[in-house]
C-alpha cells in the first residue's frame, strides 16, 4: 500500500515514462492519444489514491526521496488538505482533456502530435510535483521549468504561425521572471532566516524556513517584506493578477491547442494561487502571528484583486474572438479568487469577542478555494466548447458565426451552462462560490471598510460577465445562420462534433451543475481540507467552521445573517415553470413558425446580422483606456 507522497512520486514517474512512450509511438496520432489517456487517467487514479486518504484520515508525514543537506537539496513530498484541493481539479480537468485531444488534434492535419503528447504529460508531471514539495528553492526551480518549458513547446504548436511564437516568447519571458521573483524570496527567507537561527539544516525546506520566520520577523521585518513582496509578484505573473496578466495570458490561451487551453486557464495558472495560499496563509507558524502584517497584505491582495477583476472582465468584453474573450475572463475571476483570498488574510487577524470576524475570515477563504475549483471546472469547458466551434468551423472569429444551436445541440447545451457558471446565476457553481466572497466582503466591512466597496465591484462585475456571454453565446449559437456555417454545415453531414469530444463537455457540465445546486458538497470537501492543513493560519481557518451545510437545505452563514438554499430555489423555479407553461396554454393558440423581421430590409443578407463586434458599443467606448482591443481576426 502506497502512502499519499508515494502515490504522488509514482503518478509524476508516470507521467514522465509516458512521455517517452507517446513520443516512440507519436506516428498514429489515434495511438498516441488513447496512451496518452490512459497514462493521465492512471496518474490520476495514484493522485485519487492519495488525497482520499488525506482528507479521509488526515495526512501523514514529508517523504524524503532525495536529499544533499551541503546544499540544502532535498525531494520531500508532503499531501496535505490543501494540496489535494489543487491535485483534485488538476486530474479532474487533465482527465477529460486528454480524452477529448484524441479526436480533437485530428484537427491539426499540418502538425504532428510528437510535440504534443509528450510535452502535454510534462506539463501534468511538474504540475504535480509544484503542488506537493516542500523545496522552496531547487525542486521549486525543477518544477516550475518542467512545467513552464513543456507549456512555452504546447503555446507555440502551431509554430508556423507567427502570433503563435510571440506568444509563447511572451509566456516563457513572464514564467522565467515569476520563477526568478519567487527563487530570491525564497533565497531571502532560507538565508537570511539561517542566519538568524544558526539553523542551517536543509535551509529552502519549508519546515525550515518556517520555523526560522519568528525571528525573522522580530530582527529582520523589511528583508521579510521584501522577500514576501516578492512571493505576490512572482505568483501573482503565473495566475495573471493585475498588471502582468495582460502581459502574457491573453495572447498564449487562444494560440494553444483548446485542451491546452483548458490545462493553463483551468489548473496551470491555479499552481500560482496556491502559492500564494501556501506562502501567506500557511508559512508562518503561530508564534510569529504577532510580527507578522498579515493584515496590510489582505489589505493589498484584495485591492489587487478587485482591480483584477474589473479591467480582466472589462477587456474581455471588448473581445471578438472566442478564445481570445475567454482567456481575458481568466484574468477576471482569477480575481474574485484574490479578493476571496485577501478578504481572509485582512480579517483574520482581527481579536473581536462574538468571534464573528473570524468566521468571515473563513467563509472568504472558502469563497476563494471553491471559486478555485469551480473556475477550473467551467473554464475548461469554456475551451472545451470553443474547441469544439473552431472544429466544426474553422475560426475563433465570433463575428462569423451564428445559429450554430441547431447543428450542435449538445455542445450548445453544455456551452450555455458553462456561460451561466462563469456568470454567477443561481444553480450553477459560479454562483455558491461568488456568493460566499459577497457575504465575507459586505459583513466583513466593520473590520475592514474597504471590503465593502470591493465586494459591490465584484457585484457588478459578475453583470458585466453575463453581459459578455450573452454576446459569446448569442452570436455562437441563437443569432440567424451565419454564411460561415451554411457552408460548413453544406460541405460537412453534420457539424456537431464526436462523441469522445461530447463526453469531456458533458462531464465537466454535469459537474458544473451538481456544485451549483448542492454547493455543501463542496464545503464539506473544503471543511475537510482544512481539517487536514492545520499550520500556520490554517489551524484558525478550520477552527472557525464558518458555515452550516447539508446537501438539502444549503448555507447558512453565522448567527443566519445569509442564507443560500439551491435545492428549495430550484424547486419553486421549476414550480413557477410548469405555471407558467399551464397558463400559456389555457388560451389554446396554435404554435406557427414565422420569418423574423429585417427591420425593413428585404433580403436576408450576412452582411445584416447582428455581430458581435456590435454589442456594447458605448460601454467599449467610454472604458476604452482600460486597454485590451480585440485581436486582429485568425
Amino acid at each position: 500500500m502506497l502512502t499519499p507522497e508515494q502515490s504522488v512520486v509514482a503518478a509524476i514517474l508516470l507521467c514522465l515514462a509516458g512521455a517517452v512512450l507517446t513520443l516512440l509511438v507519436s506516428r498514429s496520432k489515434t495511438v498516441a492519444g488513447w496512451l496518452a489517456f490512459a497514462i493521465t487517467a492512471g496518474s490520476a487514479a495514484l493522485v485519487l489514491s492519495a488525497v482520499v486518504p488525506v482528507l479521509t484520515k488526515g495526512p501523514g508525514h514529508p517523504a524524503q526521496f532525495l536529499t544533499m543537506p551541503a546544499v540544502g537539496f532535498a525531494l520531500r513530498i508532503y499531501v496535505d488538505g490543501l494540496s489535494s484541493i489543487f491535485l483534485l481539479l488538476a486530474v479532474l480537468v487533465a482527465v477529460p482533456a486528454a480524452l477529448y485531444s484524441i479526436r480533437y488534434m485530428k484537427h491539426y492535419a499540418d502538425y504532428g502530435v510528437g510535440r504534443y503528447y509528450p510535452h502535454s504529460l510534462l506539463f501534468l508531471a511538474a504540475m504535480y510535483g509544484l503542488l506537493t514539495t516542500t523545496d522552496m528553492m531547487w525542486f521549486f526551480f525543477i518544477f516550475w521549468q518542467l512545467m513552464t518549458l513543456p507549456g512555452y513547446a504546447l503555446i507555440r504548436y502551431e509554430h508556423r504561425k507567427p502570433e503563435n511564437v510571440r506568444a509563447a516568447n511572451k509566456y516563457l519571458v513572464m514564467m522565467q521572471i515569476a520563477c526568478a521573483a519567487t527563487m530570491v524570496g525564497a533565497w531571502f527567507l532560507a538565508v537570511v532566516g539561517a542566519t538568524a537561527t544558526g539553523s542551517d539544516s536543509l535551509k529552502y525546506d519549508f519546515d525550515t524556513v518556517s520555523a526560522n520566520l519568528p525571528a525573522m520577523l522580530a530582527s529582520k521585518p523589511f528583508d521579510t517584506g521584501v522577500a514576501f513582496a516578492l512571493f505576490l509578484a512572482g505568483f501573482g505573473i503565473k495566475m495573471g493578477m493585475w498588471p502582468f496578466g495582460q502581459v502574457w495570458l491573453p495572447d498564449a490561451h487562444p494560440a494553444a491547442p483548446s485542451p491546452v487551453s483548458a490545462m493553463l486557464s483551468g489548473v496551470m495558472i491555479k499552481t500560482g494561487v496556491y502559492g500564494l495560499m501556501r506562502y501567506f496563509l500557511w508559512l508562518v507558524p503561530p508564534d510569529a502571528h504577532a510580527n507578522y502584517p498579515l493584515a496590510n497584505w489582505g489589505w493589498l491582495i484584495a485591492i489587487l484583486g478587485t482591480v483584477t477583476l474589473f479591467t480582466g472582465t472589462m477587456q474581455a468584453l471588448k473581445q471578438e474572438q472566442s478564445k481570445r474573450l475567454l482567456a481575458f475572463h481568466s484574468i477576471g475571476q482569477i480575481g474574485y479568487i484574490l479578493l476571496g483570498t485577501g478578504a481572509c488574510m485582512a480579517l483574520l487577524p482581527v481579536v473581536e469577542p462574538t468571534g464573528n470576524v473570524r468566521l468571515l475570515a473563513a467563509i472568504a477563504f472558502f469563497g476563494a478555494i471553491f471559486h478555485v475549483l469551480n473556475h477550473g471546472l467551467f473554464k475548461a469547458l469554456l475551451f472545451l466548447n470553443a474547441g469544439s466551434m473552431l472544429h466544426a468551423t474553422g475560426t475563433q472569429d465570433l463575428n462569423k458565426l451564428g445559429g450554430l444551436i441547431k447543428f450542435m445541440p449538445l455542445t450548445a447545451v453544455t456551452a450555455l451552462v458553462a456561460s451561466l457558471s462563469i456568470s454567477g446565476v443561481p444553480l450553477f457553481n459560479g454562483f455558491a462560490s461568488k456568493w460566499s466572497i459577497y457575504v465575507a466582503t459586505i459583513q466583513g466591512t466593520g473590520a475592514a471598510k474597504y471590503l465593502a466597496v470591493c465586494g459591490v465591484i465584484a457585484i457588478l462585475t459578475s453583470a458585466l460577465t453575463l453581459a459578455s456571454f450573452i454576446k459569446f453565446f448569442g452570436v455562437s449559437f441563437l443569432s440567424r445562420t451565419s454564411a460561415l456555417v451554411k457552408q460548413q454545415a453544406a460541405k460537412r453531414s453534420k457539424l456537431e462534433v464526436c462523441g469522445l469530444m461530447q463526453a469531456p463537455q458533458v462531464f465537466l457540465a454535469v459537474l458544473c451543475v451538481a456544485l451549483g445546486v448542492v454547493p455543501a458538497l463542496a464545503f464539506q470537501l473544503m471543511g475537510a481540507a482544512l481539517n487536514s492543513s492545520r499550520q500556520g493560519f490554517g489551524t484558525a481557518l478550520a477552527n472557525a467552521a464558518p458555515m452550516t451545510s447539508t446537501p438539502v437545505a444549503g448555507l447558512e452563514t453565522v448567527n443566519n445573517t445569509a442564507l443560500f438554499a439551491p435545492v428549495a430555489l430550484a424547486v419553486v423555479l421549476g414550480l413557477m415553470f410548469l405555471v407558467v407553461r399551464a397558463i400559456s396554454k389555457l388560451g389554446g393558440a396554435q404554435r406557427r413558425a414565422a420569418a423574423p423581421w429585417l427591420c425593413g430590409y428585404a433580403s436576408e443578407a450576412e452582411c445584416h446580422r447582428y455581430v458581435a463586434h456590435n454589442f456594447y458599443g458605448e460601454i467599449k467606448r467610454y472604458f476604452k483606456w482600460l486597454g485590451g482591443s480585440p485581436a486582429k481576426k485568425k
